[in-house]
């Protein structure tokens, strides 16, 4: 019997254990249960998202008669008071609701410190895999090795190791899947090159002009922003730096722009919303949720470059953090541009944070709040 007929992998279904894990994906994204398998560990794990009376009294029937814990990132540990450098299970308050769970994932004033052990490996896998799935980053989950529950035929089961690895077998997936000519408002011809991975996420290229590939290219990393780039929003700088980029990428006689779906830093765009109004500057917003300060990964756009045979770049940006990761990534940086964005008072704290702590070059803003000095 050969590999593609043990079902381990075959052309049709990839590696079994990479299938596994997009079905897993997929099951989050649609707030179902999961089993998660380790040593020792069956874990059945629900995505806190979306949670509501009657879901968690059907998990909680589920999971009988074990007792279901909440996992939660370090970031989100750590801000429930509690000493972590990983995951932590929390040990829920009895007869907690829905409404309690949610607070302890998502309140910005809660003063709560629950009892906590470190989260298993299974449990750190679910936290990893509900991440990918752009979702709350906590889960509920219980440890059923020794029991079997109801419909249990029903439930994906994914393997804690092959989340880990999982971000590189998608981004190696990548696929152009359909392009185009469009003109822009500008009069500038443009080819907008679309690709999709293997669970099915799609992320854009777009040529502006005439680039000579034979030299660096002018190159924009875009993360998607629909408050900035589509609604203008005043809180961010996103639309005005791909219009300042487009403009300068059209000046220059043509280059790339890479429109990424990485909402949010790469939290999607309903964890983006969460704490808008609470007053919190953008990197404790990302800490109160349990996120990083930046959870995006540039080796999408490092594959998307090289499939466009564009790997020496003048990067327009003004984030050390990318051009680290492109360049990790193998590809050549030859120089950067910088992209200078109108401040305004509503996104003056937000670019006040970005400077001081996350080390992005605003010149600009610098100099004005010397003047202002």
């Amino acid at each position: 019997m050969n590999e593609a007929q043990t079902g381990s992998s075959s052309a049709l279904f990839g590696r079994r254990r990479h299938t596994s894990v997009s079905r897993g994906l997929g099951e989050f994204r649609g707030r179902r249960p999961v089993f998660i398998t380790a040593k020792a560990e069956k874990l059945l794990a629900l995505p806190v998202e979306g949670l509501d009376r009657l879901r968690l009294a059907e998990f909680t029937a589920l999971c009988g008669p074990v007792e279901p814990q909440l996992i939660v990132t370090e970031r989100r540990a750590l801000a429930l008071g509690l000493d972590a450098s990983t995951s932590m299970a929390l040990q829920l308050p009895a007869g907690a609701d829905a409404a309690t769970i949610l607070a302890l994932v998502t309140d910005a004033t809660n003063n709560r410190k629950p009892s906590a052990k470190l989260a298993s490996p299974a449990a750190t896998a679910a936290i990893h895999l509900v991440k990918i799935s752009q979702s709350l980053p906590a889960v509920l989950a219980a440890n059923l090795a020794a029991h079997t529950i109801a419909c249990e035929e029903n439930v994906v089961s994914v393997e804690a190791d092959a989340v880990v690895d999982f971000a590189d077998h998608a981004t190696r997936s990548l696929t152009i899947a359909s392009e185009a000519s469009v003109p822009l408002s500008s009069g500038t011809s443009s080819r907008f090159i679309v690709f999709q991975d293997a669970v099915g996420d799609s992320q854009a290229a777009i040529i502006v002009g005439k680039p000579d590939f034979a030299n660096p290219v002018p190159v924009r990393l875009h993360s998607a922003c629909l408050t900035g780039d589509v609604f203008g929003s005043r809180r961010c700088d996103c639309g005005d730096q791909l219009r300042l980029a487009l403009a300068r990428i059209e000046e220059l006689g043509g280059g790339v722009i890479l429109y990424l779906a990485q909402e949010g830093r790469g939290l999607g765009l309903a964890n983006k919303m969460q704490l808008q109004d609470e007053g919190l500057d953008t990197f404790d917003a990302n800490a109160t949720l349990g996120f990083d300060d930046d959870e995006r990964d540039y080796g999408v756009a490092a594959h998307m470059l090289r499939m466009l045979n564009c790997t020496r770049i003048v990067l327009l940006t003004n984030n050390p953090t990318k051009l680290d990761g492109l360049t990790t990534a193998g590809i050549e940086i030859a120089g950067r541009m910088q992209i200078d964005a109108p401040i305004n008072a509503d996104n003056r704290r937000y670019m006040k944070a970005k400077a001081a702590r996350a080390e992005h070059r605003l010149d600009h803003l610098m100099a004005s709040l010397t003047d202002q000095s």
